[in-house]
């Protein structure tokens, strides 16, 4: 009977261990489960989010060539009272989807501009040459916008003092062309080591998803305020910007 026992006894640990593994391996699983709904519901939620439009009325959208062939009259039913659109990069490049982009804005009526990002490995008169040649004077366009980042193709880091030499000819330059000032649009990296908020008196665009930014030195009149958002008549996602109301600044 002693042997039956602890046979019976060890049957019954073991028994004990693999319910304890089942149990644990189950919660594991659950929380697993409640984790991916949780991000399903955040990705859903912010392919949807847009500011209020009672704080905010003018908003737009920001388009490149990953979105494809732009349906452009379910941009403007999505509620996009303007677009801009990337054009030229550096001194060479063009988005591939750039004239048809503008086109697009212009038939179903949506007030557009032009992007250009900016290089910092570059001659300024270089990208200038590069906007001008692929961008037209017209009365009807938005100001243009230099978009300021780091880009991993350029490792170039010039100086501060450099780069807002260069900046200040190419914006002369561009303007020109334009018949009007130019937005500057660094990201909050680029803004935090150059500070060109600070060097460059012209009006600014900032980014941040979801949350007002304040990293500029004066107070933005565009904000890019989510970049995941998801339309019908756009592939991929698009940059939703605000702007700000006049007499709403800080």
């Amino acid at each position: 009977m002693a042997t039956g026992a602890i046979k019976s006894n060890r049957a019954g640990k073991g028994g004990g261990w693999r319910e304890a593994v089942a149990r644990t391996l189950r919660r594991i699983g659950a929380a697993i489960v409640l984790i991916l709904l949780a991000a399903g519901l955040s990705l859903w939620w912010a392919a949807r989010w847009t500011p209020d439009r009672a704080a905010f009325p003018t908003q737009g959208v920001t388009i490149d060539a990953d979105n494809g062939d732009v349906q452009w009259g379910s941009i403007k039913a999505a509620g996009a009272d303007f677009a801009y659109v990337m054009g030229t990069d550096g001194s060479r490049g063009i988005d591939a989807k750039f004239a048809r982009n503008m086109a697009g804005a212009r038939e179903v009526g949506v007030q557009v501009g032009a992007i250009h990002r900016y290089s910092l490995c570059q001659l300024a008169t270089d990208q200038a040459a590069n906007f001008i040649r692929h961008v037209p004077r017209r009365a009807d366009a938005l100001p243009a916008v230099v978009w300021l980042d780091f880009d991993d193709r350029c490792p170039d880091r010039p100086t501060r003092a450099l780069l807002l030499s260069e900046l200040a000819t190419f914006l002369a330059q561009i303007e020109a062309h334009m018949g009007k000032r130019s937005l500057i649009a660094p990201g909050p990296a680029f803004e935090s080591d150059y500070k060109v908020t600070q060097g460059i008196a012209r009006t600014i665009w900032l980014r941040r998803d979801f949350f007002e930014p304040d990293y500029g030195a004066h107070p933005w009149a565009m904000w890019q305020a989510n970049d995941y958002v998801r339309l019908s008549g756009a592939d991929g996602t698009v940059g939703w910007n605000v702007v700000r109301p006049e007499g709403n600044g800080p």
